[in-house]
Formats: structure tokens, sequence, C-alpha cells
């Protein structure tokens, strides 16, 4: 249910920044460019399912990443300066600057938020989502999704830093002057070189980026509501094509439920990407705890859970109402209420419990065990909890790029 709230919210904001695009090329009433892109996201991914959905993820992104380099160039031909001159201005003014090791939490962008915060932040959004997970579920083998979450890991790093530079270039363009609207600079930005096509890839690129996250989520929410809800509370007992058909049900369902919270934020001009990560830092520790104590605690019960993601809410809530801690800070706020809690009101409600359930880390190794399977499959641990040897690697990769990042300033 928490994963349903939030990613109706988000997608929410997703499917309107898509909208703006639109709007802005067309003229058309925003709220009529949010129903016709649910629309077209809606059928394709209803007519084409899991498989539509991730190769037009695949063509999206790579429409996302051409069009980034084609506005990225385009930008840097047309600065009043050098690239080399304007980047030293940049450093100046303190804007070139990726490692900021602050311990002020009401700032956003600190080394220690990206990684405590954002770490546990991106754990979650990988690996306890239904969107994410199910890529994951579509690979061949446990080797192959892990080779794709590597492959993230290695390749992130540049895309983020693609559109960082693309930020501060954007602020020396426009000599740092506010918009009354932040998501349109890039659309702003295209009108004015009056390229031919340049503004039809941007656009593109910009809407090849929301729909892709769209179909996703359609998928992922039809998919929980018919196995998590409608299979074990509603009908148990029916044939895969009633359960296929039902999905493609729940599918409009969550199209239509997302267009409301859409309308909603056309009355503010924020940014987008702002409310996105607002919006999911508020339910992320639930997340980490219901997922964090399922694999790994022995006492946590139903009702204890519960009784902690109410407290973690309550706390949160708190915090924002009356405190300026950035919003990087809620997962890791959530996530301790959360646990703490879950894990007292578990233990004063039901006591403490005989055995590990099943599904978490160490029943699932009992399992293996008990039933003496193989533990590895082709050099990839198929047991939970253990990490495979291939991973160390991304902590020596993490460690030469904030040397590269450090050294990308000090170059300047």
């Amino acid at each position: 249910a928490i994963f349903l709230v939030s990613q109706t919210l988000t997608s929410a904001a997703v499917l309107y920044a898509t909208a703006l695009v639109l709007e802005f090329i067309t003229g058309m009433p925003v709220v009529y460019a949010i129903i016709i892109i649910t629309l077209i996201a809606l059928v394709y991914t209803i007519m084409g399912g899991l498989a539509a959905v991730i190769w037009t993820d695949v063509i999206q992104a790579f429409i996302l990443l051409i069009g980034a380099l084609i506005i990225t160039v385009s930008l840097i031909n047309n600065l009043s300066l050098p690239l080399g001159e304007t980047l030293e201005i940049l450093k100046t003014e303190g804007k070139t600057n990726p490692l900021n090791f602050s311990f002020d939490t009401t700032q956003v962008s600190t080394v220690w938020t990206g990684v405590i915060a954002m770490t546990l932040f991106h754990i979650t959004v990988y690996g306890a989502n239904q969107m994410m997970v199910q890529r994951t579920l579509a690979s061949k083998n446990i080797g192959d999704a892990k080779k794709s979450f590597l492959m993230m890991g290695y390749l992130a790093i540049f895309i983020y830093f693609l559109f960082f530079l693309l930020g501060i270039l954007f602020y020396s363009y426009y000599g740092g002057r506010d918009f009354d609207n932040g998501n349109t600079i890039i659309l702003d930005f295209a009108s004015s070189l009056a390229i031919p096509g340049l503004m039809g890839i941007i656009a593109a690129a910009v809407i090849a980026a929301s729909m892709s996250s769209l179909d996703s989520a359609f998928n992922s929410m039809s998919t929980v509501t018919t196995i998590d809800f409608y299979q074990k509370y509603v009908k148990a007992d029916a044939t895969s094509a009633h359960y296929l058909a039902a999905s493609r049900l729940f599918t409009i369902f969550w199209a239509l439920a997302i267009i409301i919270p859409a309308f909603m934020y056309t009355k503010s001009n924020g940014s987008v990407l702002e409310t996105l990560s607002k919006v999911g830092s508020y339910f992320v520790g639930a997340k980490l705890a219901m997922f964090g104590l399922g694999f790994f605690s022995k006492h946590t019960t139903e009702k204890g859970l519960i009784t902690g993601v109410i407290a973690g809410f309550g706390v949160l809530w708190w915090v924002a109402s009356n405190t300026d801690i950035a919003w990087p800070w809620y997962c890791a706020i959530g996530g301790i209420v959360n646990i703490s809690v879950s894990i007292g009101a578990s233990l004063i409600i039901d006591g403490r419990q005989a055995e590990y359930s099943r599904y978490s880390v160490q029943g699932q190794k009992q399992y293996f065990s008990e039933n003496r399977l193989p533990e590895k499959e082709n050099g990839w641990y198929l047991v939970p909890g253990r990490i495979d040897k291939q991973t160390y690697w991304l902590l020596v990769y993490f460690g030469g790029t904030v040397v590269a990042l450090y050294l990308f300033n000090q170059l300047i």
C-alpha cells in the first residue's frame, strides 16, 4: 500500500513534467496534455506488457542520452566565453565543487547526505521498489540480474556528471537569473537558438525519459495490486488468463488515479525533480524498515511493523513542519524511527518469536541448507545474505570517483 501511494504521487509529478513539454511545444493546455500522455503510455503498456515496458525503456534511454549530449554541445557553442574561462568563473562562484564536506544537515548537497542518506535512499529505491524489481525479475537468471545492478553502479556517475555539467553551464548561460518556471529552462534554450530540429530532439529526449518512468509505474502498480491484493484477498484460485485480464483493468485504474495528483501539480511552479525527491523521501524510510526488518529481524511482527510505520510518518511530519533538515535525511530519520518502534512494539505486543521467517535472510539460508540447494550458480551467489566478490570492486570504483571529482575541480 505504501508503494502504491508513493508511486502514485511520484508518477504524477513525472506525468506533469511531460505535459509541460507538450504544452510548451504545441500551446495545448497542460490539463489536456496530461490526459493525452497518459493514454499513450497506457495503450502500449497494456498491449505489450512487461516486454514492451523494458524495450521502450531501452530505446527511450538512448534518446535521452543523445538529447542530453546535443544540448551540452549546443550550450557550449553558445556560451559568451570559452568553456575553460566559463568553468573558471563558475569555480570562483563555488558552483563546480561536487565535494561539499559540510556537516550542516540543512544543506541538500553534501558528501554526507550522499554517502549516508542517499545510500539508504537508493538501496530502498532500487532494492525494494516493484518498478525497479520487475526489471530484475525479467532477467534470465540471478547472475544477469546482479550484472545489471553492477552496470548501473559503474555507469550512473557519467549520467549524473553530464547533467551536473548541464546545470552549471545553464547557470552561466543565463547569468544565474530566476525563471518563473524552472522546469522549462531547456525548452526555452532550444527555442531561443532557433536551430531546425533541435527543439524536436530535446522534446523527444525529455518525453522519452518521462514515458519510460510512466509505463514502468503503470505495470508495477498493476502487478502489485493483482498479486498482493486481488489474488490474496479477493480471488485466490482463478486462472492465469483471469489474472491477466484483472491486471489490465488495474493498469487502467492506476493510470486514471495518477492523473488526479498530476492536475494538482499544475498549481505549482516548483521544480518537478525536487518534488519527486521530496515526495519519495517521505515513504522511503517506511520501505527501508519493512524490507530491512523482514530480511534480518527475528522478532518483528505485522502489528509491530504497522505501529512503527505510523510512528515514522508522524515523526517525519513533525521534522518537515518544524525543522529545516534537508529532505535526503528523511529516509534515514524515517528508517531509524520505523525500525526502533517496530522492534519495540513487536516485543511488547507479540513477544519474542521462536524462529526466523522462511523468507528472511536467515530463513533462506536454513532452507538452502536443509534442502541441499547449491549456494552458487555460474560464480554468483543464489542464497541471500552473501556478497559476491565482484561487488567489492564498486568500493574501489567509488574511491576513484571521489578522487576524479576532486581533480576536476582542482584542474579547472
